[in-house]
């Protein structure tokens, strides 16, 4: 039940509450504004928060339709990366947009600081977005390294897309990060670190300098290719296939198994045997013959090589690489039939088995033919008279 003596107390009450929201809308970084402009400047963030939404919904929506109809492409994937830097993009303008709905005065209104710091948060909020987009088109220059690749018979190649894919990204982040520490703690000071950054940089570059000269010869085997992924190299003694070609070093697995890793500098300086470029496996052997065989049976054996050798497609598959056999020479226990010829294709599998082929044919002829081969002059071989 109200009583009069409730009044002065009432009053005291209203009294101290207008005076505290005197005293806050007094305060000077609010002071000289109305109400209403805050009101504004929230309205302002809320549809550039909607808009920003709306517009990257109808993006995304636009690429998933066209993707539907023609199937994946440049058009498609653009609309992807640039959907979210457009929102962030859309955001920084929404707030520099803010700053028009206040007034700055140091005496009457927000201080001019404020303002200025303001015009630099949405400059920083605008540089983001536009290094966030040259981020993202690294994906549409990926798509179209890719195709371009593909029609290219190097698989070096296909390994340098990510590469250079990495290197573009870093190289957009740190000028991007450069450009935004510049527009917050300014130009001197960034210069500054940048000075102190490049004395720092020399002593690394230093010892660092077995990496630098890796990273350049990484650079060197992309430019000359002098092999691919999964060729058989033989390198500073060691051969084998090649699995991976990074930009420190090569790796490369031997016929026993085992992975080395060779740096890319070795490799620059050094020489590279291309054993998977072969277009053939050449063999060059001696067949010695006894010196009892005589005239006939050493001329015998010449023929029977060169008719054996002839019946062989692989051997024959070289026009300019025909085979050869002749009686080149009188050894000391033997008189020697050199046989040269080349396998295509260069497999090493079919090798083997040509050469299995043709020791089993001469064994099997020079049998026929009674043709002994030959064996040093000091063994002795006993041989039991057949009853």
């Amino acid at each position: 039940m109200w009583r009069p003596d409730m009044t002065t107390p009432m009053i005291m009450i209203l009294t101290a509450s207008a005076d505290w929201w005197i005293k806050i809308f007094d305060y000077e970084i609010i002071r000289g504004n109305a109400l209403w402009r805050f009101v504004l400047v929230l309205l302002v963030i809320v549809i550039t928060l909607a808009a920003s939404g709306i517009v990257q919904f109808l993006i995304n929506g636009y690429a998933v339709r066209r993707e539907q109809k023609n199937g994946a492409n440049v058009t498609s994937l653009l609309c992807r990366t640039m959907s979210r830097p457009i929102y962030v993009g859309i955001f920084a303008a929404g707030i520099y947009l803010c700053k028009a709905s206040l007034e700055f005065d140091d005496k009457t209104g927000i201080r001019t600081a404020i303002r200025d710091n303001w015009t630099g948060i949405a400059k920083v909020v605008s540089s983001i977005a536009i290094a966030y987009a040259l981020y993202r088109l690294v994906d549409v220059v990926e798509y179209y390294l890719v195709q371009w690749v593909s029609k290219t018979h190097s698989t070096l190649d296909d390994m340098l897309v990510p590469v250079v894919r990495k290197a573009m990204r870093v190289t957009i982040a740190i000028i991007s990060i450069l450009y935004i520490a510049e527009n917050v703690v300014g130009s001197d000071k960034i210069r500054s670190l940048l000075l102190s950054a490049g004395i720092g940089g020399i002593a690394i570059a230093l010892a660092a300098k077995e990496t630098i000269a890796n990273f350049f010869g990484s650079v060197m085997i992309f430019a000359d290719k002098p092999f691919q992924i999964s060729e058989v190299v033989k390198v500073d003694g060691r051969s084998g296939t090649v699995e991976d070609v990074g930009f420190r070093s090569t790796r490369i697995r031997t016929t026993d198994g085992h992975l080395v890793t060779i740096p890319n500098s070795v490799i620059a300086n050094s020489t590279v045997e291309n054993v998977g470029r072969r277009p053939f496996i050449r063999r060059e052997s001696n067949i010695a013959i006894a010196y009892g065989a005589g005239y006939a049976k050493a001329k015998r054996a010449v023929e029977i090589i060169k008719e054996i050798l002839a019946a062989i497609p692989q051997v024959n598959a070289d026009a300019a690489n025909l085979p050869q056999v002749y009686l080149s020479d009188f050894g000391d226990w033997s008189l020697k039939i050199n046989m040269s010829y080349v396998v295509k294709p260069p497999d090493w599998r079919l090798y083997q088995q040509i050469n299995e082929q043709v020791n089993l044919e001469i064994m099997k002829r020079f049998e026929a033919e009674k043709i002994e081969f030959a064996c040093p002059s000091g063994i002795l071989y006993a041989k039991k008279d057949q009853d």
